[in-house]
């Protein structure tokens, strides 16, 4: 079924044709970098566990070190779960038509195969959830070795500070029986609130392209693709799912710029070069971003740092740990933005 919706082979020869290429390295310098991110990714699992409190649960998943193909094609595995059941429910189970099925997956497939060939041109490392329990920890090492050497950064330093942002999130899904379970079940939950009546689509795709044409239009807006896709089920369930990964981008943050001073010597230097890169995109990347929602997902690292900040401040990791306890204490959308509203939620009002 889900070849007719999208020729994934496809989507993964695009994204192979269209990836960046580069940096140029040796045989014997590819060799050490896969063996230093490795021995980088174990350093920066110590001082994580350290200091997070966090302790991993059954066996240690490891890390795999991927160029920008093998990265495109591990997610694609995951758009491939993820996408299937939505698009079936979208047509109600029913397979399209002949011209549908030669055209429509191909077009789809070269689609998903140009973004992810744009993505995997710029991630650096990703702790990929969708195609193994408890997930992949992945770590792209052309993007890293480009970003360090465009940076003038000391490779060592560079390459942990990553591993400690990287190694965070393969911590909190670890550490965290429940976690990926309740991440896979919210994102069923998003399937299952789409709706196929025609009037809503359509209402959903003119709401979708005005958000699109406002993201070009307006600098501080914050719609992107996933607005084409949105009933009103399905935003309550984004809410939740906007929440859980700012807080999962936000831990990460936190635990990198904590654990970094002590562990990166050049950590200003590279947090500081790093954010004017990222800030230095030209328009075209700008556009691309707030389309494809990264725009969103770095306010993520800066409004989840700030919530996870002011508990660890208030209340010391300990208790700030609690929000790993079960899905009901979570932060909501609205505590992220007033971390004393999650404190006495979860925090005070249990222990009255």
């Amino acid at each position: 079924m889900s070849q007719q919706f999208v020729d994934w082979d496809l989507a993964t020869a695009t994204a192979a044709a269209l990836g960046r290429t580069g940096p140029q390295v040796s045989y014997d310098e590819a060799v050490e970098v896969v063996a230093d991110l490795r021995q980088r990714a174990d350093e920066a699992a110590r001082h994580v566990l350290d200091y997070t409190m966090l302790r991993p649960v059954g066996p240690d998943p490891g890390v795999r070190v991927v160029d920008r193909r093998d990265w495109a094609e591990a997610n694609i595995q995951g758009l491939r779960r993820v996408i299937t059941p939505l698009a079936e429910r979208l047509t109600g189970g029913r397979p399209p038509g002949p011209l549908a099925t030669a055209i429509g997956g191909r077009v789809t497939g070269v689609q998903a195969g140009t973004v992810l060939a744009y993505l995997s041109g710029r991630v650096l490392g990703q702790y990929e959830v969708f195609s193994s329990d408890p997930g992949q920890l992945l770590l792209v090492a052309p993007n890293i070795v480009d970003v360090e050497r465009k940076l003038g950064a000391d490779p060592r330093d560079f390459r942990l500070w990553v591993c400690l942002h990287e190694v965070t999130h393969r911590t909190q899904f670890t550490a965290v029986p429940w976690l990926r379970g309740h991440f896979l079940g919210e994102v069923q939950a998003f399937v299952d609130a789409a709706q196929i009546d025609r009037e809503q689509l359509l209402e959903r795709l003119r709401h979708g392209a005005w958000a699109l044409a406002e993201a070009v239009r307006n600098p501080d807006s914050r719609a992107s693709v996933l607005d084409l896709v949105q009933t009103p089920a399905q935003r309550r369930v984004l809410d939740r799912l906007t929440a859980l990964m700012t807080l999962l981008e936000g831990h990460a943050e936190f635990v990198m710029d904590g654990v970094g001073p002590e562990v990166v010597p050049s950590v200003d230097t590279i947090r500081a070069s790093f954010n004017r890169r990222r800030e230095a995109a030209n328009p075209l990347e700008r556009v691309l971003r707030k389309l494809l929602g990264i725009e969103v997902k770095l306010r993520q690292y800066a409004e989840g740092r700030k919530f996870v900040h002011s508990v660890v401040e208030r209340v010391g990791m300990a208790e700030f740990n609690r929000v790993w306890q079960s899905p009901l204490t979570l932060p909501r959308l609205s505590e992220l933005t007033e971390p004393d509203a999650w404190i006495n939620r979860v925090l005070r009002d249990n222990a009255a």
